[in-house]
């Protein structure tokens, strides 16, 4: 096989939290899809690296960052699976004043946001 390819089932493989010693099975989890403003890419990562240092004060963490390609207009920009160690310091961070601060910005930079509640299962 060609060093591509290798690359490419090395980005193929599962991920497990369980091998980095995480359990995502005890964790509040949102799986959050953005869409930003046309030309916004630069803010929306300085934006979201604020948040991420937000969320880290309620042991919250953003576990992955997708960002979709080829996909459309109708696609978001990126796709985050988010974990809070439960709901209550989710709510505690989203009312945190810097996160209240840092919502004067968002409309400036994100476009839409879809939320979904999970959990995780398998592995299958």
């Amino acid at each position: 096989s060609t060093e591509h390819e290798k690359g490419r089932q090395g980005n193929l493989a599962p991920f497990r939290f369980e091998a980095m010693g995480l359990r995502m099975t005890d964790r509040y989890i949102r799986i959050v899809s953005l869409w930003i403003q046309p030309g916004q890419e630069a803010a929306f990562e300085a934006y979201e690296h604020e948040a991420a240092q937000i969320m880290v004060r309620y042991g919250g963490r953003i576990e992955r960052a997708i960002r979709t390609v080829g996909q459309g207009t109708d696609a978001p920009f990126e796709v985050h699976l988010v974990s809070f160690p439960d709901r209550a310091a989710a709510d505690s961070c989203a009312i945190d004043p810097h996160s209240v601060n840092l919502r004067s910005r968002r409309s400036e930079i994100i476009l839409r946001t879809a939320i979904l509640e999970g959990r995780e299962v398998g592995p299958y």
